[in-house]
């Protein structure tokens, strides 16, 4: 079973590769706008399914525009994985969208407004300190 988990995961690896470099320089799908990253691909143990997911920089629209993009290049994209991998079955291409960027984010911005409200530490624990 080790074995096919490693397997599975070069070829996740690979299709990873593959469709990056696809949306890079061979997409000819107007739909797909904004800047667009594939940031993990999980492929299930028997290489039937890959799970392609992107983080898309743009609007709300243009992300939606981008999916509809995506999800009918998919066909072909499966096609050009089989033959340049030399898998025997290709795997199904389901695009999900990767939120862990947006929340990154989120985080951040979160952080950042922390940072703002709160007076250095330093500053308070001097004002505090008994002199001896």
């Amino acid at each position: 079973m080790a074995g096919d988990t490693r397997r599975s995961e070069r070829v996740a690896a690979a299709i990873r590769e593959e469709v990056a470099t696809f949306l890079r320089v061979g997409a000819k799908d107007p739909r797909l706008k904004g800047f667009v990253t594939v940031t993990e691909v999980e492929v299930t143990r028997d290489l039937r399914h890959a799970n392609v997911f992107v983080s898309v920089r743009g609007s709300d629209a243009d992300t939606k525009d981008t999916f509809e993009g995506l999800n009918s290049v998919a066909a072909h994209l499966r096609s050009l994985l089989g033959k340049s991998l030399g898998l025997r079955n290709a795997p199904e291409v389901h695009f999900k969208a990767d939120q862990s960027v947006a929340y990154a984010g989120r985080i951040e911005e979160l952080l950042a407004q922390v940072r703002e409200e709160t007076p250095p530490a330093a500053d308070s624990a001097k004002d505090d300190a008994p002199e001896i």
